[in-house]
């Protein structure tokens, strides 16, 4: 009974206390099997059943507990075995044996392997979503559509319309959002004034529509919007138009990454650049495709060249493109961390040792006078030359799980460091010292534990998820000033000329709030999209674009007819 009760706290307590889901996700996922693997052993060691009575329930256990699982929805098996199939089994397993410890033994070990087989049998009408940003699986009924299937069109894409390949490739030339949280992968927008009751002035809806699974955001220009998705078997670069939603061309690779945990599908947004569409796979290639066609100019597999296996989660990091260099996240061994390919060719420029482990990608920022190219890993902050990837700053701040957001800049001198699972956001201060870069810390804020959602700086002060409640805290001392509002593990966008932050929430809600350091203000919000949305938001003019793993949305916020 002690074991029956280690293993429901376990599974339940943590997502009660504030900011333990993400800190401490293994102990609901990992610690329920292991109550359950000390319940097996006290069976068999501590307990006054008969010697066969023991080996009959613990063999008869195994063998049905392996049945069941080879039985059940793919997605109910592996981490999804421990974190419920084999609790459930062994929680019946007590119970029983407390209920029958009366009977004689052949009934009672007869009543237990009953239990335990019908408690586990409940997870076969179950599937897995995946985890939900407090890190507990979502559960639907096994027949029921999954929301993370890879979704395939019923039929081939409409030609396109004469002339589109020329308007698309004119509209890469100056595009308005070119990649991941925009040109400088900070997440602000200048915008028109928007209309703040969406009560009575709803933003309207443009199309609706199935996309595969995946995490990748937009990048737009013009009349198109670029993202990629699962499709089946295959990794799917698409281009949509932005007024009706109409693909106006595929690309489609024969590769899946799958995991329990995150779901399938691409986790990097392409890069608009030099003309063209760049891409990371989930599985590791990096391509360029021609931005009228998306036919293959050429491709690299970096997971080869870095000579590593894939990442837990896929490869995650967007292509920076700069000074005619496409620069992407490896994580090999050696100098083979971060690759500089030449955009033109594909062939290697240059390649600089990093942390083997990251989710975020590199990002160009003046720092100082000069860009660099920032790039966060496990062990800390790089920043390189773009030019030779030469090292102009290490700052160290190693971490043994994965970090996957990106650097804030503030000002040209300061970088915050954010770093999930309860580890805070570090800021630092650099300085120049005989033309070295160096840096020094300036504080470390428990009070903005992020995990996997970006953060936004604004005029002093910082926004974003502090475990699970939205909050905002002084730049200049890392303090809180004010912490209310919950979004999930959503993204933000900051409206940059209106002060407002535009937050799709992971319920598929779209919520509109004043970036005030006074206090939470929630200014409207409605519902966009159904299912888990972690994927960022775009706005562009006023068109706001949205996806999920399961559909993708465009709708024209209302604006002021006052103020543009």
């Amino acid at each position: 009974m002690i074991l029956i009760a280690f293993i429901v706290l376990c599974r339940y307590v943590p997502i009660f206390i504030e900011g333990a889901s993400s800190r401490y996700w293994p102990v609901p996922v990992f610690f329920p099997m292991l109550g359950s693997l000390l319940m097996l052993i006290w069976w068999l060691t501590g307990s006054r059943a008969t010697g066969r009575e023991k080996a009959t329930a613990f063999f008869g256990f195994i063998i049905t507990a392996a049945v069941i699982v080879m039985l059940s929805h793919p997605t109910m098996r592996g981490p999804v075995t421990s974190y419920l199939t084999l609790p459930l089994g062994m929680i019946a397993f007590g119970l029983s044996a407390l209920a029958n410890r009366r009977k004689q033994p052949r009934p009672r070990v007869f009543a237990i392997l009953l239990w335990a087989m019908l408690a586990m049998s409940t997870t076969l009408l179950l599937q897995n979503q995946g985890l939900a940003g407090d890190y507990a699986f979502e559960m639907k009924a096994r027949w029921a559509a999954s929301a993370t299937d890879s979704w395939t069109p019923d039929k081939a894409a409409p030609a396109k319309p004469s002339g589109a390949g020329a308007a698309i490739e004119s509209a890469i030339a100056t595009a308005e959002w070119p990649g991941l949280r925009g040109a400088d992968r900070m997440g602000h927008v200048i915008t028109p004034k928007f209309m703040t009751n969406w009560e009575t002035n709803p933003p309207k809806l443009l199309w609706k529509r199935p996309v595969g699974a995946g995490w990748s955001s937009f990048a737009v220009a013009g009349s198109f919007a670029f993202t990629q998705e699962q499709r089946g078997a295959y990794e799917t670069v698409a281009c949509y138009d932005v007024a009706t939603g109409d693909e106006m061309w595929t690309h489609q690779r024969e590769a899946r990454f799958d995991d329990t945990m995150g779901g399938p599908g691409p986790r990097a947004t392409p890069t608009l650049a030099d003309g063209a569409v760049f891409v990371t796979s989930a599985t590791g290639v990096l391509i360029r495709l021609k931005a009228s066609t998306g036919e293959v100019v050429w491709q690299q597999d970096f997971k080869k060249l870095a000579g590593r296996e894939l990442p837990n989660w896929g490869y995650s990091a967007s292509p920076l493109v700069t000074n005619s260099l496409v620069i992407i996240f490896a994580g090999g061994a050696g100098d083979h961390g971060i690759m500089a390919f030449d955009a033109a060719t594909g062939q290697v420029r240059w390649s600089a040792a990093c942390g083997a482990d990251s989710y975020s990608s590199p990002q160009l920022s003046k720092v100082l006078g000069e860009e660099s190219v920032l790039m966060l890993t496990n062990d800390g902050l790089l920043l390189l030359d773009p030019a030779t990837g030469k090292v102009r700053l290490n700052y160290e701040w190693s971490y043994s799980r994965y970090r996957a957001l990106q650097p804030t800049v503030i000002g040209e001198d300061v970088i915050l460091i954010p770093t999930p699972n309860s580890e805070g956001t570090r800021a630092i201060r650099l300085s120049r010292k005989e033309d070295q870069l160096v840096a020094y810390e300036l504080w470390t804020s428990m009070q903005m534990k992020t995990d996997f959602s970006e953060l936004i700086a604004h005029q002093g002060y910082l926004y974003g998820i502090d475990g699970s409640v939205y909050s905002c805290v002084d730049l200049k001392t890392g303090t809180r000033v004010w912490k209310d509002g919950r979004y999930g593990k959503g993204q933000g966008l900051l409206l940059e000329s209106w002060n407002q932050i535009l937050i799709s929430a992971e319920n598929g809600r779209v919520v509109l709030l004043q970036a005030d350091p006074t206090g939470h203000q929630e200014i409207t919000s409605f519902q966009a999209l159904q299912g888990k949305t972690w994927n960022h938001p775009v706005v562009v003019g006023d068109k706001l674009l949205l996806r999920n793993s399961s559909e993708a949305a465009c709708y024209a916020l209302p604006t002021s007819p006052l103020l543009k």
